[in-house]
């Protein structure tokens, strides 16, 4: 963990993307679902249905864990205010992004207790919006904020998995 003052950077981005998306995401899923239903291409067995509930487990896990790390480095939480650390602890140890996986893949879960494809389709567009829209910004400014130390963090680990 690396501790700077952001105060006087420029914040990666100033409108609260990933919950918007992942708001969008699922009104898209569940609106197509009910006005355009496709049909399942998965098998209904029991793999199937763990394999979901697996993604959905693990993805709340990655969502409460990266947000225990950031409440214990005493940063912000909020996508759209400068981070005055750099957690490289908890779930961020292995991912950049653990909250925004987390979110992928309670959308795939979503998609098998739906039986709708279209939570599949909602899950990849929220994956390549967030990742335009918040990730490659906030990037920048961590590079700008944090410097050498967030480029050799970025060098050990993954944006997404």
């Amino acid at each position: 963990m690396t501790d700077r003052d952001s105060a006087s950077s420029p914040v990666g981005t100033v409108i609260p993307w990933p919950p918007l998306l992942l708001a969008g995401a699922i009104a898209l899923g569940w609106t197509l679902t009910i006005v355009a239903p496709l049909p399942w291409p998965g098998i209904d067995d029991a793999p199937a249905h763990w394999l979901g509930l697996t993604f959905g487990i693990l993805g709340i896990l990655l969502i409460v864990f990266a947000f225990r790390a950031l409440a214990a480095n005493r940063t912000t939480m909020l996508p759209h205010k400068a981070p005055t650390v750099l957690v490289t602890t908890g779930p961020y140890v292995r991912f950049r992004n653990p909250i925004y996986l987390g979110e992928v893949l309670l959308l795939l879960y979503g998609a098998e207790i739906t039986k709708s494809i279209w939570f599949v389709v909602a899950a990849a567009l929220f994956a390549v919006l967030v990742t335009a829209l918040q990730i490659i910004p906030e990037e920048r400014h961590l590079e700008t904020i944090f410097g050498d130390a967030y480029t050799d963090y970025k060098s050990r680990t993954r944006r997404w998995i």
